[in-house]
């Protein structure tokens, strides 16, 4: 008997038997979304000892000549022909015009290889693009996005029928067919394996001619450009109760291509998200009759549904969303930066108070975040990862702090941004803020239950494995498949435990950061929190075993870490990539104290919960022997870092990159706010040559000859400049509403006062009687 079998035999056996009861079986439909895209830096990250060198190493994430020029020609006429407050407020759609030059530019074919008449672009344009888009027009953004994400497109590309993709790509590529995915319905929202949407396999007409195929019964919701496709990739849980396909009655979730022309297909309505106008709305079936031809993959890809919608989010997730909020953050705060420097209080700028500072530095700290970890995971996506983990964490990360964003921008604005009119900037992001914390997986379900849930099983060296093994339904063979991967396991535990205990015991000051890096401090840091964290995921793993899935607070802690370790090297990576602006620094170190607190915050939480003190004390002990510390940014940062966003400077425009501000338009509320921006900017010295006199009026300052006639001219050109930016708009009565301004006549009649309604227009055009 060899050292092996008798180790397998004698220990690894009764460890096999226990940890079958704790960890529950999976299932199949958890094993696909476990199984579905590549495990990339998660995996390091689960290391507790990631090599950073790699990170650095990789390629950045740039666009070709070819999508340059895209970006610079057609997505910036497409922002010219939007305006967004007629699209929501007036024609509730985009304009035909706008339609027919997405089609005819191939915005729906971008993902779409050329051979088959699309643009082949990368994942890095694809996010560019969207992001450009939706930093005009949110309505705009979410219709480019859904036939580059989700969506039958992809779909066909990973999944398809040569046949398929010879006849669908060309028309997805060129607009002749508007594509929907379907897969939401009333009973199956986050949990998609409970829909209750069915197609039984019999036989049917088709085209004149009687075929095998499928009868499909449907409700479904939510369907972005629903209301006009043409074709939809429908998911159902697929039936042969005659057994006609030869392997029994339930055959899974499967994914059809359904022409919405087909007879028993109802569409047509919409739903109103958040009153953001894009195309949205529920979807109908009865008696739909499909041949098997139009089983998404064929017939050998029935019962694959799952892990086909699994595969995808694991790419679309890091992609759209992320680019969506990236285009809110950059806006929120670009104009709230210009706002509170144009806007002043006491005759003070309202950037210059500290309240304001502390929320306009976490807009500056947000939009480098994001923007830093979007292009890191775009790098990855276009080197072929699709890391479902990490699309997850950009997914919840980028959308909650756009969200973050919107509200600070929304506050430091006070009236400006709740008076809807044209004149609104921050209106649509506001509204539109939910969806993109809703849709592709809610964000509580994300936190609480996929990022760490997801990433302890696929990303963790040898926890799939060991699941995997524990599953086997041949318990020798599984046996012999544990006994070989459980002590490599222990391995890790012990390394995990050891380097822990000298990276807290040092402070952080012993651990490996990359060769010739800027802030080695930093990089030693997450080096530290990376090896406490592998040690603490190990124990919760081992103490709760398969409980953990219950434990959705602590699993949502772990979650919190696992991501920041992520967002906080994207950040650390972005400042080396792009040449260590030195003026940048201040809000690297902003991010990296934010991090530290957050960080503090979540390993505080899982061991104040971790039911097995002994591992809680274990960790305390090894890890955070002083405590865990959690710094909080100093205040002299947090000016210098809300700073960077009210000075007219190229760090400015290079934090802010590429979005939209009014370009192509008459008028336009950013292009007014950035032209009042500059204005003010240059008459700052003229302004600070009257207060250094206490003199606060331009006429007083010019008459005692402290500014001169032309200073005189340049303070009146800004003054009349922020009057236009702070001006919210006035809608006549009749417009908003009929009833009222019935009442309002009559009420004038029998005063025996004139009843006619004022123009529509704003406060800056009626001028001093607007206050009145």
């Amino acid at each position: 008997m060899s050292l092996r079998t008798l180790r397998r035999d004698t220990i690894t056996k009764p460890l096999f038997k226990w940890a079958a009861r704790v960890m529950p079986p999976i299932s199949e439909t958890e094993r696909d979304a476990i199984e579905a895209g590549t495990v990339w830096w998660d995996g390091e990250l689960f290391t507790g000892n990631p090599d950073w060198n790699r990170l650095l190493a990789m390629s950045p994430a740039n666009l070709s000549a070819e999508e340059q020029a895209f970006m610079d020609g057609p997505v910036r006429e497409l922002c010219a022909m939007v305006d967004d407050w007629k699209i929501n407020w007036e024609d509730r759609d985009l304009p035909r015009e706008v339609w027919d030059f997405l089609a005819k530019k191939k915005f729906f074919g971008m993902i779409i290889p050329k051979k088959y008449g699309g643009l082949g672009f990368s994942n890095t344009a694809h996010s560019e693009v969207v992001r450009t888009v939706s930093s005009c027009s949110v309505v705009a953004g979410v219709t480019v996005m859904v036939p580059n994400s989700l969506g039958p497109a992809e779909l066909l590309m990973d999944f398809g029928t040569d046949e398929q993709r010879d006849y669908w790509l060309p028309r997805l590529a060129d607009g002749r067919e508007i594509p929907c995915f379907a897969l939401t319905s009333p009973e199956a929202g986050s949990d998609a394996a409970a829909m209750t949407d069915t197609g039984v396999v019999e036989y049917g007409a088709w085209q004149g001619e009687r075929v095998l195929g499928v009868r499909l019964n449907f409700h479904k919701r939510y369907i972005t450009l629903g209301p006009i496709a043409t074709v939809a990739g429908l998911a159902f849980k697929m039936y042969d109760p005659e057994n006609h396909l030869g392997r029994g009655n339930e055959l899974g979730i499967t994914v059809a291509l359904l022409p919405t022309l087909a007879a028993g297909v109802a569409y047509g309505e919409r739903h109103i998200p958040q009153f953001t106008h894009f195309q949205n709305g529920p979807l109908y079936g009865r008696d739909v009759f499909l041949p098997l031809d139009l089983i998404l993959g064929g017939e050998k890809q029935v019962g694959k549904g799952w892990r086909m919608l699994m595969t995808a989010l694991a790419a679309g997730r890091g992609i759209s969303l992320p680019a969506q909020s990236a285009a809110a953050a950059a806006i929120c705060a670009r104009a709230t930066g210009a706002y509170a420097r144009v806007r002043t209080q006491f005759n003070v700028p309202i950037g210059m108070f500290e309240g304001i500072r502390k929320p306009l530095a976490d807009l500056a700290a947000n939009i480098y975040l994001i923007d830093a970890a979007r292009r890191l995971t775009n790098a990855a996506l276009d080197d072929g990862h699709r890391p479902s983990v990490i699309s997850a964490i950009m997914k919840f990360h980028a959308t909650e702090r756009m969200r973050d964003s919107v509200g600070k921008a929304m506050d430091i604005h006070g009236g400006k941004a709740i008076i809807d009119g044209p004149r609104n900037y921050l209106g649509s992001q506001f509204r539109s803020a939910p969806i993109g914390i809703t849709v592709e997986g809610a964000n509580i379900l994300t936190r609480n239950l996929m990022i760490f849930g997801q990433g302890a099983v696929r990303s963790h060296p040898h926890m799939l494995k060991e699941i995997l093994a524990l599953s086997d339904e041949d318990e020798a063979k599984g046996l012999d498949a544990f006994d070989k991967v459980v002590w490599r396991h222990v391995g890790h535990a012990f390394a995990a435990l050891w380097r822990a205990f000298v990276r807290g015991w040092s402070g952080g000051r012993i651990g490996p950061a990359p060769g010739g890096a800027a802030m080695p401090g930093y990089w030693k840091l997450l080096s530290r929190y990376a090896a406490a964290f592998a040690l603490v995921a190990d124990l919760s793993l081992l103490t709760l075993g398969g409980g953990l899935k219950r434990k959705e607070m602590i699993s949502a802690r772990l979650g919190d870490i696992l991501s920041e370790l992520y967002l906080l090297g994207a950040v650390l990576r972005r400042f080396e990539a792009e040449g260590r602006h030195e003026e940048d620094r201040p809000i690297v170190d902003y991010l990296m104290r934010q991090g530290q607190g957050r960080i503090a915050v979540a390993f505080g939480g899982v061991l104040d919960n971790l039911p097995a003190r002994w591992a809680a004390i274990l960790v305390r002990l090894a890890a955070f022997p002083m405590g865990i510390s959690a710094p909080a940014p100093p205040d002299e940062l947090t000016g210098a870092v809300a700073e960077m966003l009210m000075k007219d400077s190229p760090q400015r425009d290079r934090l802010m990159p590429g979005i939209y501000l009014g370009e192509g338009h008459e008028q336009h509320p950013l292009k007014d706010l950035e032209h009042a921006f500059r204005l003010v900017t240059a008459a700052a010295p003229i302004e600070k040559k009257m207060r250094d006199k206490h003199l606060y009026d331009p006429q007083e300052a010019r008459n005692k000859g402290v500014i001169s006639g032309a200073e005189f001219e340049q303070i009146a050109e800004a003054k009349a400049a922020v009057d236009i930016v702070i001006a919210v708009d006035a809608f006549p009565m009749e417009d908003i509403s009929p009833i009222a301004a019935q009442h309002r006549r009559k009420n004038t009649a029998a005063a025996g006062a004139p009843g006619a309604p004022r123009p529509r227009g704003s406060e800056a055009a009626a001028g001093p009687a607007a206050d009145q």
